[in-house]
C-alpha cells in the first residue's frame, strides 16, 4: 500500500487508496471547509490523476474557486454534490431505489443518487410516495420490489421504511430526514422511530446521510468483489 503525500504544514491527508481496500473510494466532506483547503484538495486530486465526490458544497463555495478548478467540477445544486474527474462506467443492471416519501426529501436522495452514479451503480428513483397517500406507493409498489436494495427516505415521522419493510423482500435501507416542524425535532423523531421500528432486517443510518445509505448499498452488493476505480 503506497502512502499518500503529505507535508507538515498541510491539513490535508487523502485516502487514494480507499477503493482498493472497500471497493469505493473516499469523498470529501466540503461543508466546513475553507476555500484555500478545497482548493488543496482538488489540486492533490488533479496531480493524483484520480477522481473524487464533494458533498455538501455549497453553491457559494463552488462561485469561490479558481476558475480553472470550477471547470473541472461537475457541480449539482439540488444535491450538493460536485465530481472532480470522471465517474466510475456505469453498471448495466439497476438493482437500488432510492425511495422519497416527500419531495421535501430531494435534497438528500439527490446526494445517495449522485453518490451511487459517481460509483457506477445505476438506480431507480421514485419519489413522493409517502405514506399521507397510501395510494401513491401502490402504484409504484412493483417497482420497488423488483430491486435488490431499497434506499427510503422520509422525515417528519419517518413511516416510509416501515411499511416497506412489510411490502418488498429487498434490503431497506432506511434514511431519516431533517424535514418537518415542532415535534419532528430535526430529523429525531424519525431517527427515533425507525430504530424503534418492527419491520425486520431495517438498516438505519444518520440523519440526512444520504451518501452514507448509497455506501451501504455498495457495500450489500458486493462492490469490493467488481471493477472499481485505482
Amino acid at each position: 500500500m503506497t502512502s499518500p503525500a503529505s507535508t507538515t504544514s498541510s491539513q490535508v491527508n487523502l485516502d487514494f487508496d480507499r477503493s482498493k481496500r472497500i471497493g469505493f473510494g473516499e469523498a470529501v466532506l466540503s461543508d466546513c471547509k475553507s476555500t484555500a483547503q478545497l482548493v488543496e484538495i482538488l489540486d492533490r486530486i488533479e496531480a493524483a490523476r484520480t477522481s473524487m465526490l464533494l458533498t455538501r458544497l455549497s453553491p457559494e463555495q463552488v462561485a469561490a474557486l479558481p476558475s480553472r478548478v470550477q471547470e473541472r467540477v461537475d457541480y449539482d445544486e439540488t444535491s450538493r454534490t460536485a465530481y472532480f474527474g470522471a465517474a466510475s462506467p456505469m453498471r448495466e443492471q439497476v438493482e437500488i431505489a432510492v425511495v422519497t416519501g416527500g419531495t421535501s426529501d430531494a435534497t438528500v436522495a439527490g446526494e445517495a443518487l449522485r453518490t451511487l452514479e459517481f460509483n457506477g451503480f445505476p438506480a431507480l428513483a421514485i419519489h413522493d410516495v409517502g405514506v399521507a397517500g397510501l395510494w401513491r406507493l401502490q402504484q409504484r409498489i412493483d417497482e420497488i420490489a423488483s430491486a435488490r436494495i431499497v434506499i427510503a427516505i422520509a422525515g417528519m415521522d419517518g413511516a416510509l421504511p416501515t411499511v416497506l419493510g412489510g411490502l418488498v423482500s429487498g434490503a431497506i435501507i432506511a434514511v431519516p430526514v431533517s424535514t418537518g416542524y415542532g415535534i419532528a425535532d430535526g430529523g429525531r423523531t424519525a431517527l427515533h422511530s425507525l430504530l424503534a421500528s418492527c419491520a425486520p432486517g431495517l438498516t438505519v443510518v444518520n440523519i440526512d446521510n444520504g451518501y452514507g445509505a448509497a455506501c451501504a448499498a455498495m457495500r450489500i452488493l458486493g462492490s469490493a468483489r467488481g471493477s472499481h476505480r485505482s
